[in-house]
């Protein structure tokens, strides 16, 4: 599904999960979340323990696209993206605690080989309609 597809959360998922197949990055997403959230409480009470949250939370998941994912984090695609993309850190990091997460890595990984076999049986077949 392409972004251009996506109208829902649910949609969503499975993107912002093929954006995070490397367990690297998904790491320091859970830890950079992690601890950008646990700067919260402070930041209610000493607004600026937001710069260290917002440095934390981004910081380390924006480390985890570039140097492991080698892609854009989804937030610079779509502007809707930004608020799925945090519910999608969330929800990585509550998968990720129960255990859960590697299935939904498998399920789209799946996704992604049949895409993948799909097209080049296509361009096989293009390409022998060609000749």
């Amino acid at each position: 599904m392409s972004p251009d597809e996506i109208h829902s959360f649910e949609e969503f998922w499975p993107y912002y999960v093929s954006q995070h197949l490397n367990p690297t990055s998904r790491t320091l997403h859970v830890v950079g979340t992690t601890i950008g959230l646990a700067h919260l409480p402070l930041a209610a009470v000493f607004p600026p323990a937001i710069l260290p949250a917002l440095t934390w939370g981004y910081g380390l998941a924006w480390l985890g696209h570039f140097a492991f994912e080698k892609n854009k984090p989804a937030t610079w695609h779509s502007p809707k993206f930004a608020l799925w993309s945090f519910m999608g850190d969330l929800r990585m990091v509550r998968r990720t605690l129960a255990g859960t997460m590697a299935e939904d890595v498998r399920k789209v990984r799946s996704v992604l080989a049949q895409e993948e076999a799909a097209d080049v049986a296509s361009t096989a077949a293009a390409a022998a309609v060609a000749n």
